[in-house]
């Protein structure tokens, strides 16, 4: 038994839960992840404790406990480590949505685990003592690294949708092979995923790209998943690159390298999941831009403009919040613009510099070169633009605004906008440093007409 996890708060609170229900006079058992995990001496999330108490006898001694589930017997506990969800041991009955089942009855710790999705899923710990208790075969699976469904995969997969999606997200995230017959099960059955809900598949697969990267989004293909949840990855197979540009090989070989190479800059973590999306997608409108030349030159002329929109769809597809796709939308937009920057226009540069997700898009394109070329010139040059500005924003505060412009004479409307726009560039470019100098230079290139009177206010 190894102990990384002996000090963690959360077990703690876990621990001290399934003291009071065996005091009590229950069992009381740790389970799931949490066994799972600490055998292999990986972190842990959660802490869940299974129980042969019943939710009434349950909310007896945790009055403050929450049902989340009292159909399938489940209490949440809060607590100040987090929340602890205690399970009463059950069979389920049949499964009739492809995703919970119709009844359940309560029962005990053999057919609890017998019930549970993969092996390594079911293993119970005993709080009191650490002895491991495994009804399911597995404690060897998790010695052979090996993930395999519970008992009949194809009945375990039929009764929850979603299991064929997680048997990809935990073979990524434990860096365990799939035991064959687990596997036949996912590919057979890999148009069932269909009939999951959108945010349920959004979920896993974030994680999937999360602990997996381009391992994650391979293994998808290979399982026939891909076609399913993301038929315009799909799509990129076999669609070809310029060599010169793209030696690695087509579109798919190409995301999936750029998964590879992404690294979460410091304090973007919180990030993760814009950046790892905006690398799927980057590349999401070449098949349907790619055109040859007479002369063989492959292009996807515009597949950034046109990338925005398809992945917005994407996302919309996968419920996830507007703010995240206008994040990855504007990291895809950019994603062929940042070629230019050395050939920008200081004031241009500028503003592209004070993008406030600045460090996303040179994360994203340090990782696009090196799934394909391996220059770093371009990173290079904005690393060093980035250090020129590092006493002062790359965008200043405005030397004037739209209430300056209105007092000096002008009226409200559009063109105060074009106006200002022009003002921030003179100051970026570095030919405006003052309030008065920038009224002076206004009043010179844009005249008031004739008829108004500076400091003349609209009736």
């Amino acid at each position: 038994m190894l102990d990384v996890e002996a000090s963690h708060p959360k077990r703690a609170a876990a621990l001290d839960v399934a003291r009071v229900l065996r005091t009590a006079g229950h069992e009381a058992l740790l389970c799931g992840g949490a066994v799972r995990d600490r055998l292999l001496g990986r972190p842990a999330a959660d802490f869940d404790v299974a129980t042969s108490a019943t939710p009434e006898e349950g909310r007896v001694l945790f009055p403050e406990a929450v049902a989340v589930g009292a159909q399938f017997g489940v209490l949440v506990l809060p607590r100040a480590a987090g929340d602890v969800e205690v399970a009463t041991f059950r069979d389920d009955g049949l499964y009739v949505d492809g995703r919970r089942p119709e009844t359940v009855r309560y029962s005990d710790a053999v057919r609890d685990a017998q019930r549970r999705d993969f092996t390594v899923n079911g293993l119970f710990e005993d709080p009191v003592t650490g002895a491991i208790q495994d009804h399911v075969g597995g404690l060897p699976d998790l010695r052979r690294r090996l993930l395999r469904a519970i008992g009949d995969p194809e009945a375990r997969f039929r009764e929850d949708r979603l299991r064929i999606l997680r048997a990809v997200r935990f073979a990524v995230q434990l860096d365990f092979a799939i035991e064959p017959a687990t596997w036949d099960a996912v590919k057979r059955l890999a148009p069932l995923v269909r009939d999951v809900s959108a945010e349920r598949v959004r979920d896993e697969l974030v994680k999937v790209l999360r602990f997996g990267r381009g391992r994650g989004l391979r293994l998808l293909r290979a399982a026939g998943l891909l076609a399913h949840i993301l038929p315009e990855i799909e799509a990129m197979q076999g669609v070809t690159q310029p060599a010169q540009f793209h030696p690695e090989g087509d579109v798919f070989v190409h995301t999936c390298l750029v998964l590879d190479h992404i690294r979460v800059p410091e304090r973007y973590e919180a990030d993760e999941r814009v950046l790892l999306l905006a690398a799927l997608l980057h590349d999401i409108a070449k098949p349907p831009t790619r055109t040859v030349d007479p002369d063989g030159r492959i292009r996807f002329n515009g597949h950034d403009a046109l990338g925005v929109g398809l992945a917005e769809a994407v996302l919309e597809r996968l419920r996830l919040p507007r703010r995240t796709s206008e994040r990855v939308g504007a990291l895809i937009r950019a994603h062929i613009q940042i070629a230019a920057t050395p050939q920008m226009r200081p004031s241009r540069l500028r503003r592209f510099l004070g993008q406030e997700d600045i460090e996303l898009h040179l994360a994203l394109h340090a990782a696009d070169c090196g799934a394909s070329h391996g220059g770093r010139d371009i990173l290079d040059f904005l690393r060093a633009a980035l250090t020129a500005l590092a006493d002062e924003p790359a965008i200043p505060p405005p030397l004037i605004t739209g209430h300056d412009l209105i007092a000096a004479g002008y009226r409200p409307g559009r063109e105060l906008g074009a106006i200002l726009s022009w003002v921030q560039d003179e100051q970026l470019e570095g030919r405006l440093d003052s309030a008065d100098a920038a009224v002076r230079r206004v009043r010179e290139q844009f005249p008031i007409p004739s008829g108004e009177r500076p400091g003349d206010r609209p009736k």
